[in-house]
């Protein structure tokens, strides 16, 4: 016969009682105990105690008079963390830093083939001294900050060993693959575009054909947090 699992043990509980214990059990383990009285820190002793009923989901006085202590800090930290927690969670596939560049037609043929399934690859094919390659390399450094999810990568078309296929006429190119599949071939991707162009005109190009994700909301530091509120 299977032992009964404790959920509660495994998992953050959610609902009143899950709250308190989970909001409980941090602020016990943001406390520097060293510095506490030592009436306070029996007390921390017996909220931490394991023999401490499971299904003790109320304050007692003595524990309400310490756990408010400094709340509003806490409080804070607890929140940024839950936020965390629950983003992590909603986040699919994995993340990405900066514009990666390919040296070569078997690490393209690579990245397209063996990414995450989930994953938007978007290839910029360029070569020095073409208009507008230099230029979009930066537009794609800028959106590569805000799309960690997107795997944004460069070569050169003579790199590619393809050159013949990507003369200067036709670049600079984008290519947007996902699951291995191309979903976007944008030849001389500039001439739609104005002849002066941002990042977030690129965003636009691209989103125009639905191609990247949504994007993400930074976290908030503390700071940020006291202006909201």
């Amino acid at each position: 016969m299977c032992d009964k699992i404790d959920l509660e043990e495994t998992a953050t509980q959610t609902g009143p009682k899950g709250v308190i214990n989970d909001w409980r059990r941090f602020k016990l383990e943001s406390m520097e105990q060293d510095n506490l009285p030592p009436a306070k820190r029996e007390l921390l002793r017996q909220m931490s105690s394991p023999h401490r009923k499971k299904d003790d989901s109320r304050m007692s006085v003595q524990e309400y008079e310490l756990l408010k202590e400094e709340d509003e800090g806490c409080l804070k930290k607890y929140r940024k963390r839950c936020m965390q927690e629950m983003h992590d969670k909603l986040s699919f596939g994995p993340k990405f830093e900066g514009v990666h560049d390919l040296d070569s037609g078997e690490a393209f043929l690579e990245v397209i083939e063996k990414e995450h399934h989930s994953t938007v690859v978007v290839v910029h094919i360029y070569k020095i001294g073409v208009k507008g390659c230099e230029e979009l390399n930066n537009c794609l450094d800028c959106l590569a900050a805000d799309y960690p999810t997107v795997k944004f990568c460069r070569i050169d078309a003579v790199s590619s060993g393809a050159a013949e296929r990507f003369s200067d006429e036709v670049l600079p190119t984008l290519l947007v693959y996902k699951a291995g599949e191309l979903l976007g071939n944008f030849l001389a991707c500039t001439q739609h575009l104005n002849e002066e162009f941002f990042a977030t005109d690129v965003e636009a190009f691209l989103n125009s054909y639905g191609l990247l994700p949504e994007k993400e909301m930074p976290m908030m530091d503390d700071e940020e947090e006291n202006d909201v509120e």
